[in-house]
């Protein structure tokens, strides 16, 4: 599997007292191109060949989930493991930035949460961590539930199931700023670039734009990333409570890292962001880039 743009071996890297059934798990894993993604077949192909309830496996694969993780700071790894109601899961994991305020901080819940969304996840109904999540956390993920297609989640940690509304009682959330659309539910902002672009990477980065959720203050914005590898996209997830929104490089740099890319490969950067705005992305993009990748300019497109 690849992490951070080098090929590693799960079972070679695991504790020595893992099951026969977790090593036959991690070897599958290895096997895979993208280890940091299970389409719904391989899913449904794990859950018969190992024998295995999905609470089970999503447990199992929280482990190789973490091994994603790049805290330089703190130095403690949180994997998350996401299942969508698709079928398919998403891997994430924490994230932080050398010499940047902490509040650029990716937490693992949130990584899984902006993975499924770049894949156009539409909801979730299990949530694998391997920590309690943060109160951080929980308000980002509040913004998700209350919906047909995620009425609540249940997070699993270790051997306890918890549903999400259980975590955070008495809650604040979109209903009280009177929002009726939720994060992960389909957005279209109309937004365009004049002249319309020929630019694949500025194309990818507009369309991040237009699928990206900020009810609160208008500001949709995306993100295209373009390394040696490919190119990752990360759109805009705004919170009712502010602070725990994610921004649009923060969605792509998780796709990128659950890929399996790394920051040294990273080539372009383009931000696609609304105009007349109260709030923008351009000046924490420039400063979180300026850090990761201190040779690559930021391409910056205002759309209407």
């Amino acid at each position: 599997m690849k992490v951070h743009g080098s090929e590693i071996d799960l079972l070679a890297s695991s504790d020595s007292d893992v099951s026969e059934q977790q090593k036959a798990i991690f070897q599958y894993l290895n096997n895979l191109s993208d280890g940091g993604y299970l389409t719904p077949q391989q899913v449904q192909y794990m859950l018969s060949t190992y024998g295995l309830t999905l609470q089970q496996l999503m447990q199992i694969l929280v482990p190789a989930a973490t091994k994603f993780a790049s805290p330089p700071i703190s130095n403690f790894k949180v994997g998350a493991v996401l299942h969508g109601i698709s079928g398919a899961i998403y891997f994430g994991a924490n994230i932080e930035f050398v010499n940047e305020a902490l509040s650029f901080t990716v937490h693992a819940e949130q990584a899984s949460v902006a993975h499924a969304i770049s894949y156009g996840e539409k909801g979730v109904d299990y949530l694998a961590i391997s920590a309690a999540p943060c109160g951080y956390c929980r308000q980002f993920l509040y913004e998700i539930i209350k919906t047909t297609s995620t009425p609540d989640i249940n997070v699993l940690i270790n051997n306890s199931s918890n549903t999400l509304s259980s975590l955070i009682p008495q809650a604040f959330g979109p209903q009280d700023l009177g929002i009726t659309t939720r994060l992960m539910l389909p957005q279209n902002n109309n937004l365009s670039l004049n002249p319309n672009p020929t630019d694949p990477v500025v194309i990818k980065a507009l369309q991040a734009a237009n699928i990206s959720y900020s009810p609160y203050t208008s500001d949709f914005s995306g993100i295209c990333i373009a390394t040696t590898n490919g190119a990752y996209s990360g759109s805009y997830a705004e919170n009712a409570a502010y602070n725990p929104s994610m921004s649009p490089l923060e969605a792509a740099l998780v796709l990128l890292i659950m890929s399996g890319d790394s920051y040294a490969n990273i080539q372009r950067v383009i931000l696609v962001e609304a105009a007349n705005n109260n709030c923008s992305q351009l000046t924490a993009t420039n400063a979180v880039l300026q850090s990761i990748a201190p040779g690559v300019n930021l391409e910056y497109h205002v759309a209407n």
